[in-house]
């Protein structure tokens, strides 16, 4: 079979109202039309895109099921594009997920949760979530997969890895990143565009994250929403306002980076899993 080369992707930046799931469930279905006019076959919205962050112990107020009818009308908007966005996911009465929806062909056709809460600096996650325990991978078009971490989750090298042993064509990196939230000495700005441009170099695989920008209580997100190709090279960055960033892929590019430096040929899975044997 002959897979299409080509795949156009983008990152919608925005900022997202607090607890005002409607508000923010009307500018994706914008952002969602803004796309798909320019013929985009991948979007990517921030972590809790739907909600927003700071959500604390009254993160109930904005839990869904999955069947529910603003998900639902979503996933019809967004037609045959793949859309992956942001939301706290009720599992059962009390037992909530940050989550990512991803959306096509009208239908959610896979859910996310986020394995790796943050609960350091700023970061309060491990008291309201719960932890995700799956690697997640959706078909976008024949030839074409993507593969979802959620902002922390890249801060662990051993997910990151096990996310792309399965060979996803595209790592999608939904973040919520704000300004000093981990130490005034950490740079999230710098930091972040070394950790997405690593992996992508790494792997030869690009990398579509995508980050809030504006503010929200007391913090700032300050963008920086990129596109990443397969060498690690910068293919769209974001300005400091609510924008969509797009950019075309190669899959031929990919063919290219991932023979030249061959991560994935020699990852030598049960030498590694040996090695970590006895380790927590």
């Amino acid at each position: 079979m002959h897979y299409q080369d080509k795949l156009k992707v983008a990152a919608a930046q925005m900022n997202s109202m607090l607890f005002d799931i409607d508000a923010n469930l009307d500018r994706h279905i914008s952002l969602i039309e803004q796309a798909k006019e320019q013929s985009v076959e991948l979007l990517v919205f921030p972590e809790l895109s739907l909600t927003g962050y700071s959500l604390g112990s009254s993160v109930m107020r904005v839990a869904m099921p999955l069947e529910d009818a603003r998900l639902m009308a979503l996933a019809k908007a967004c037609e045959g594009m793949q859309t992956i966005v942001g939301f706290v996911e009720e599992a059962s009465p009390g037992e909530y997920y940050n989550a990512l929806a991803i959306l096509q062909h009208g239908k959610l056709v896979a859910v996310h949760r986020k394995l790796n809460l943050p609960t350091y600096g700023g970061l309060e996650e491990g008291k309201w979530f719960s932890h995700g325990s799956e690697l997640t991978m959706a078909q976008v078009c024949p030839g074409w997969s993507s593969t979802p971490l959620i902002c922390a989750d890249l801060w662990n090298p051993a997910l990151v890895h096990a996310a792309l042993l399965p060979r996803p064509t595209v790592l999608c990196a939904p973040i919520n990143s704000a300004s000093g939230v981990v130490s005034q000495d950490f740079s999230n700005e710098e930091n972040w565009l070394l950790n997405v441009r690593f992996y992508a170099m790494t792997y030869g695989t690009p990398v579509i994250m995508s980050n809030r920008y504006g503010p929200e209580e007391q913090s700032h997100f300050w963008g920086g929403s990129r596109i990443i190709g397969p060498r690690g090279e910068l293919l769209a960055e974001a300005e400091d306002r609510e924008m969509l960033i797009m950019a075309e892929l190669s899959r031929t590019h990919i063919a290219r980076a991932r023979f030249e430096l061959p991560t994935h040929r020699d990852a030598d899975t049960p030498l590694i899993r040996e090695l970590m044997a006895g380790y927590r």
